[in-house]
This record gives C-alpha cells, structure tokens and sequence, in this order.
C-alpha cells in the first residue's frame, strides 16, 4: 500500500484550531494569504482571533510582536520568502533581541514550492533564523510531527521558527506519535555504518537510502534532526560514536543549515568526516517538485552516494 502524503503546511491550520480550543490567548496574524498557508481554517472558526494586515510582512512582524507584548499566544505566518527575507530586521529588532515568545511560521520552503520558482524558494531560511541567539529553528518531516511541533512551540518562552512546504510529502510517523520537541530528533532507523542527519523532506529519502545502503552492507543509522537549532546534539554525538562518519541532508543551502550546524558540533566534540546533501551556491528555479529535486541532487540516490563516500573514510 503507498505511504500517504499530506503536506506539513496542513499541519498549521489544525495546530491553530487545536490549541485555540485549549487557550484562549492563542491569536493567528496573516498577510492575505491564509488560504495557501492554512491559517484560514482557523479564520473560519475564530475570525475574532485572526488578524490579517494585508500583503506587509514587515507590519505582520510588528504587529506579532506587539500581540505578544500583550500577552497574546502570537503565530505569524506567510510564505518565508517574504516573511523572513522582507521581514529580517522585524525580526531581529523587535522579537529575537526582546526574545518575545513569537511563533514565526515559514511556509513554501525549498525547492519544491516548484513553479513559482526562485522568487518564492526560500533556501536561507535556516541559516538566518540560527544565526540569532535563543531563536529555536524547527524543519519537520511530515504532517505529525509538524502538527507536534507547531503545538508544542506554543509553551516556549522564546521566540521559535517553524519551517513548512507546500508539497505533499511521505507520512513518516503514524497520527497520534508524540515527543516532538524543541531540542529533540528521532533515530528512525538504528545502524553502525554510517550516520545520517536529516530534516524536512529529506527525511523521507533518507530511510529510501539506508534500504539501498543496506543491500550494499552498510548499515545506516537515520536521525530526524527536526530540531536544528537547538540540535539533539547527544543523539548525534552517541551515533557517530558509533558510526565514526556522518552524512546530513537538507532542503536548504549547503550554507548555514543543518549540515554545517552538525559539522561544528561534530568538530568540537568527535570529529569525523561529515559529507553535505543540499543545495551548492544555486538559487531554485522553475520546474516541478520532482524534477527540481533530481536537478539539485536532493534524492535518496545522492545521499547513498555521499554515505559511501563517508564511509570510506570513517574514525577507525
């Protein structure tokens, strides 16, 4: 039977509509575009708590902010290409130096919002939002642990962004699993031979991977880093114990995303030799979901490629 795919951007509007039930303080602002990010599921029920100033991402961020100084439970979200790139110094000014307890939410992430192309393909997403002090930096996997995640980040203290596509992808874990938290990540799949840290869509082609790796007698052990920062830096750290080599996986430039996040931990602490899947100084481009990934080589076939390559030349 085919895995179904849902995208983790659905996850959002039933985030909002459950914790709304639970929380009174919990309020949604939007930039005119709730139908693509799903917060007009949660318009519909709570029009009262949905603030929606239009296409001014700089004004939604401003206007998150002072919610939250009012004690609001505050989700901003809009396409993170224009909600992180035009809203950077919002978010810099008026909610990481405050720390205000902010969900920013970025959906059509990557490659695979496909035709809209490179206007619309936020690449740099993770390195900007890791680069601030105490900003948790979130990239789920599929729809379950994107529906935990949105849901726990409403207990931080902190300001947290959370990481969303618009494609349709594999379902990773089963309705209903839990743990997904701020700091945390999950060995899906338990090996010697080499490591793999993954996030978001990768995810999904990493286990593809470690069923081909395995044929080949290299035993992958797979970790769902959906916290990047901060990282589930003891999962990782135990694993290439073992595995003495590693192998990340993002959706995200090469640049400032989880492979670089897990070389400098990997550095300082066990070093070994860690190779990169992502996307190599190239903006997106027009196309399909599926031929944009075959293009940028964000397949399970190039993380099998790199796990070789890693493996050749683990810690002994």
């Amino acid at each position: 039977m085919p895995t179904p795919e849902r995208s983790t951007r659905d996850a959002y509007g039933q985030a909002l509509i459950d914790l709304a039930a639970e929380d009174i303080s919990v309020v949604a602002v939007d930039g005119d575009v709730g139908s693509a990010t799903r917060a007009a599921r949660f318009s519909v029920l709570h029009p009262d708590r949905v603030f929606n100033v239009g296409m001014a991402e700089q004004d939604m961020i401003l206007t998150a902010a002072g919610l939250a100084l009012g004690g609001k439970n505050v989700y901003v979200s809009s396409y993170a290409s224009f909600l992180v790139g035009r809203g950077y110094e919002q978010i810099r000014s008026s909610v990481a130096i405050p720390g205000l307890p902010v969900k920013i939410v970025g959906s059509h992430c990557g490659v695979t919002v496909g035709e809209d192309g490179a206007s619309h393909q936020m690449l740099e997403d993770l390195a900007l939002m890791r680069a601030f002090p105490d900003m948790t930096v979130l990239a789920p996997a599929d729809y379950v642990s994107a529906l935990g995640l949105l849901k726990n980040a409403a207990s931080s203290r902190g300001p947290v962004y959370i990481r969303l596509g618009r494609a349709p992808v594999p379902d990773v874990y089963a309705d209903g699993d839990e743990g997904f938290v701020p700091g945390g990540g999950r060995v899906l799949r338990e090996g010697t031979g080499v490591t793999v840290c993954c996030c978001g869509i990768m995810v999904s082609e990493a286990l593809r991977a470690a069923e081909v790796l395995a044929r080949q007698n290299i035993c992958a052990e797979v970790i769902d880093c959906f916290s990047v920062s901060p990282l589930p830096a003891r999962i990782i750290l135990d694993s290439v114990h073992r595995t003495g080599c590693c192998v990340t996986a993002e959706e995200h430039f090469a640049r400032g995303g989880l492979g670089e996040a897990v070389a400098a931990l990997t550095s300082s602490a066990y070093p070994v030799p860690v190779k990169q899947v992502a996307v190599f100084d190239k903006f997106g481009q027009s196309g399909s979901p599926a031929e944009l990934q075959e293009y940028y080589g964000l397949t399970a076939s190039q993380i099998v490629s790199a796990a070789v390559q890693a493996w050749t030349m683990r810690r002994r």
